[in-house]
This record gives C-alpha cells, sequence and structure tokens, in this order.
C-alpha cells in the first residue's frame, strides 16, 4: 500500500537503528486527517522514538515520512514545524513567569523573521486568535495568570494550546494526563476530540480509561514494531497485546 493524498501522515518502511539495534524496525503507519490516533506499548517498544523521527530530533537509518505528501525524513525540526508538525513533550515547556495570555502571544507565528517580531503588535486579529484558543484549552478565565501559578493539568493545556495557536496539521502529543487529576483527564479527553477536528493528533499514552475515550484508531508497538492496530475493542481483545502489553 503506498502513500496518497489522502493521508496526513504516511510512514512507510521506518527504521533507526543505534548501535545495531533496532528501536524502530520497519514500521508502517498511516494517519488520515481528523484522525485522533493513539499509539500505546510496553516501555523500550520504541513510542517516542517514532515522535523523535516524525519532528527530525533523530535522523531515520532508512524508510520514509511523508506529511502531507511532503518528505521529512531531509528537513531540520524547525522546517518540521514550519511545515505544520506541532509537539508537546512529556513535562510542559511553558514560560512560567509570563502569563497565560503572553505564553500563547509568543507562540503566534509572527516570527517569522526579525522584522517580523518588530512589527508586531497585539493587533486585534492576534487577540481574536488568542482568546479563541484560551477558550478551547478552558483558561478563557485565566489570561492574566502567570503560568506557573496555573494547576499541573491546566499547564499542560497551555502547552496545548502554544501549539494550536500555530495551526499544526499534525500534533503530537507525549503522555498528555500523566499526572493529572481523574477530572483534569476527562477534560482533556474533550480538548483532544476537539481539536482533531480539522486536523489529525498523534499520542502516546499509558492510561488506558484514557485511550478508550479519545482513540479513533490505536496502535499497539512492540519492539519497534506493530504488534496490532486497529479500534481499542479489537486490539483489547487481540491475544498478541493482552499478552505482551496489556496481561501485565
Amino acid at each position: 500500500m503506498s502513500a496518497n493524498s489522502d493521508f496526513t501522515l504516511a510512514i512507510e518502511d521506518l527504521t533507526v537503528s543505534f548501535d545495531g539495534f533496532k528501536a524502530v524496525d520497519s514500521l508502517n503507519l498511516y494517519i488520515d486527517k481528523n484522525e485522533l490516533h493513539v499509539v500505546i506499548g510496553p516501555n523500550g517498544a520504541g513510542k517516542t522514538t517514532v515522535l523523535d523521527l516524525i519532528c527530525g530530533k533523530t535522523k531515520a537509518t532508512s524508510g520514509s515520512i511523508k506529511f502531507l505528501n511532503k518528505e521529512l525524513t531531509d528537513l531540520s525540526e524547525h522546517d518540521i514545524v514550519r511545515a505544520g508538525v506541532g509537539r508537546k513533550f512529556q513535562t510542559p515547556s511553558i514560560y512560567e513567569n509570563l502569563t497565560v495570555m503572553e505564553n500563547l502571544e509568543v507562540s503566534y507565528p509572527k516570527g517569522r523573521s526579525v522584522l517580523g517580531a518588530l512589527m508586531f503588535k497585539r493587533s486585534e486579529q492576534v487577540m481574536a486568535k488568542i482568546n479563541e484558543i484560551a477558550k478551547e484549552i478552558m483558561l478563557e478565565d485565566e489570561l492574566d495568570t502567570e503560568a506557573g501559578l496555573l494547576s499541573h493539568g491546566q499547564k499542560q493545556w497551555l502547552e496545548i494550546g502554544m501549539l494550536l495557536i500555530q495551526n499544526p496539521q499534525l500534533l503530537m502529543l507525549d503522555e498528555p494526563v500523566a499526572g493529572m487529576s481523574v477530572k483534569e483527564r476527562e477534560q482533556t479527553a474533550e480538548l483532544l476530540n476537539k481539536i482533531s477536528s480539522g486536523r489529525s493528533v498523534l499520542v502516546i499514552e499509558h492510561d488506558m480509561e484514557f485511550v478508550e475515550q479519545i482513540a479513533h484508531k490505536v496502535t499497539v508497538l512492540h519492539q519497534g514494531k506493530i504488534l496490532a492496530m486497529g479500534d481499542m475493542a479489537s486490539v483489547q481483545s487481540d491475544p498478541k497485546v493482552v499478552e505482551v502489553y496489556l496481561g501485565h
């Protein structure tokens, strides 16, 4: 099956070796527009490495990663972001001493050039976008709050907002609900379901209840290879998956 224009992301025969160890081994993965795709699997399965490969942090040994039909494997991390791929790491990287509004403002994709940054004023257009995103990430009442004072969950939402304001077509999140309260996890599920409309979202997650709330499709990785793929119900009942992952 070769990638056609229908996929936001088409990964084909992707392999990366570290000193002879194949962390990702001949991986094929296709993600549609508007699809919320969750990757699960035991530690060391290669989940984070896949995100590292997509965003250019790690270079593939072989294989192809096409994003909206554009080959990513030769691009720099910066160019991949500019192409429309946003990634949130496990630890939130927000500016703790800036307000929520200022965090969103500095993430607004104005600074394509130094001149762009200098000419940038809080225009109505920018403020409208900031307010729209703040509402989406449930922080509209916290715009003047210093980010360092937010709860753990709110900090994670702010970082998602900082990515959303750049309007990525693919958003990648690494364990977004780790350390969250039950209520925050539920709100995050709602948020991710909302933002997967109009873009593709790729999530790595361990929390199975959360995966059930959000996943359109689930891929189970094991030792760098795909063990199973499908909807949550079929993956959960797959004997191979139960044996290596869910049985523990």
